[in-house]
């Protein structure tokens, strides 16, 4: 009986000394991600300013080029 109690305990020990580990893994896992989004988006947001800026640069000159 006092091997089982004793196999038990360090079980449990061991189970809740890894539980800790996995959290900031799956943390820095989901930093990683939040990073990765973040980053596409802040791309793609310059994309599109800088083809609405070449967009309306473009319409102003056929404008202008008709007026004249």
């Amino acid at each position: 009986m006092k091997k089982l109690l004793l196999v038990l305990a360090i079980g449990s020990f061991a189970a809740c000394n890894s539980s800790s580990s996995t959290e900031s893994k799956v943390d820095s896992t989901v930093k990683a991600a939040t990073d990765s989004v973040t980053a596409v988006v802040d791309s793609a947001k310059a994309t599109i300013d800088s083809a609405a800026t070449a967009a309306k640069d473009s319409l102003k000159a056929k404008v202008d080029s008709v007026k004249k």
